[in-house]
This record gives structure tokens, sequence and C-alpha cells, in this order.
């Protein structure tokens, strides 16, 4: 199993950046988005159970989205108004039968 994520870069604030995360090898129920910024401990941004049961971190409600692709096996994260404090490297994972599958981190920079 493998999880290969993109989309990170350079925005402004209140720019907007889409993540992808697209797994190869099984489907998931159980999937979403992490990040770790500097001097900081990893945090849980967005989980997607199914495909209509998310939970957002307090930081990022009503300013980004978890969805997925079922046929295509990825999911996403819509970032909107971002913030100089939304930067990190974000991770994706996924959850299955007991095992945590992670995917290399996609640097995503909030700056002007």
């Amino acid at each position: 199993v493998q999880l290969q994520a993109s989309g990170g870069g350079l925005v402004q604030p209140g720019g907007y950046l889409r993540l992808s995360c697209t797994a190869s090898g099984s489907i998931f129920n159980v999937m979403g988005w992490f990040r770790q910024a500097p001097g900081k401990q990893r945090e849980l941004v967005a989980g997607m159970t199914g495909s209509s049961n998310t939970n957002y971190a307090d930081s990022v409600k009503g300013r980004f989205a978890i969805s997925r692709d079922s046929d295509k096996n990825t999911w996403y994260l819509q970032m909107n108004s971002l913030k100089p404090e939304d930067t990190g490297v974000y991770l994706c994972y996924a959850y299955l039968h007991g095992v945590e599958y992670w995917g290399k981190g996609t640097l995503v920079t909030v700056s002007s």
C-alpha cells in the first residue's frame, strides 16, 4: 500500500490550495490529513470516515474541507483563506484493519 500526496506549495495569506492523496493497493474507509508545523506537534487537520462523516481541527473549521473520490481512491483537502499559521508539512494517512498508512508529506507555506 502506498499513499502519494501532492498539491503543496507557496501561497499568500488569504489564498487557497488543494491537496490530493492517492492510495494504491487497497481501498480505505478512514483517511485524512495531519500537519507538522515547525516546532509543533503533529496535529490532525481533517479526517473522514466513509463518504460523509468528517471532522476538523478547530483552527481550520469553515476554511478547510476534506472530500474523496472513491473511483480514483483519492482524497482531497481544499484549503481556503490560508493563514501563515497553516504553514507546515501536510501528511495524508489512512487506516485499515488496525494498520496506519502514511504518505510522504507535502509542504505548504503561507507567506507574503
